[in-house]
């Protein structure tokens, strides 16, 4: 199924060998985030987490106008029109999409179809790589509309150092996708029309690699940044690649000079 074909699901699951894609399907409201939709995303990437024929997760949107808009504005004003009460986001039983999607295990890359704004733009912020195309917008504007960008106003930061990530959280301003690839935060810039093949070719170099040391490299690079080095130097999440018969196999295949066959174990 290509990026632009519709069917009345909200989320698209498909597979590409090693890769799961996850794809958004709202285009009419700029794929939102419904209630319903981040409930299946949350699912889809607790189901991929646990299978072990997937190495790599990538969340893209359908068309091409955005990748994701965030909250559904129109929703949440039908809402608070009803009377129904707002939950802060810290006490919404959803309030884990960003962070299932940080925490995950395995190497996700966002696809960015389009631009991606408010949650949408948080949404690739959880992402590890993020590949877009020059006309893609990106930003926080909740300041602008009452809201909070809890989630972006904890990462960004962390992303890009503090004084760039309040200029973009105070202002509420968007920025262009060649300000967000100076800052960093984008992995390939390409055309629009390639964004989902270089999404695809990044993820299959991840993929052809151990997923023992790939999952392993993820969580000591990422929990290692607010450790002490020697702290750092000592984590030893999930399985030890260096004691893994993928790594025995990994150095057979170099010296005979054949692809390796990993066994995940």
């Amino acid at each position: 199924m290509t990026n632009n074909e519709q069917t009345d699901d909200e989320l698209i699951i498909e597979d590409d060998g090693f890769i799961r894609i996850l794809r958004m399907n709202r285009p009419q409201r700029r794929n939102a985030l419904s209630e319903s939709l981040k409930m299946q995303m949350m699912n889809a990437i607790l189901d991929a987490e646990d299978d072990d024929a997937i190495r790599v997760l990538m969340i893209t949107g359908t068309g091409k106008d955005a990748f994701c808009a965030g909250a559904d504005l129109k929703n949440m004003h039908q809402n608070d029109q009803a009377g129904i009460a707002f939950r802060t986001p810290m006490r919404r039983l959803e309030r884990n999409l960003f962070e299932v999607v940080y925490e995950t295990k395995k190497p996700t890359i966002a696809a960015i179809n389009g631009s991606a704004v408010a949650g949408g733009f948080e949404l690739a912020l959880a992402c590890n790589l993020r590949v877009t195309h020059q006309d893609a917008l990106f930003g926080l504007p909740e300041v602008k509309i009452g809201m909070g960008a809890n989630f972006g106003s904890v990462i960004l930061p962390r992303l890009i150092g503090a004084t760039q990530a309040l200029e973009i959280l105070l202002t509420g301003e968007y920025i262009s996708a060649s300000r967000a690839n100076e800052l960093g935060l984008i992995n390939r810039l390409v055309s629009q029309d390639q964004v989902l093949e270089e999404a695809l070719k990044l993820a299959r170099q991840i993929a052809n690699n151990a997923p023992i040391s790939v999952r392993r490299v993820k969580a000591v690079a990422l929990q290692g940044l607010n450790m002490p080095v020697a702290a750092a130097l000592r984590q030893d999440p999930g399985m030890n690649p260096y004691l893994s018969e993928d790594r025995q196999e990994g150095i057979a295949a170099r010296l005979e000079k054949r692809t390796p066959i990993w066994k995940n174990r």
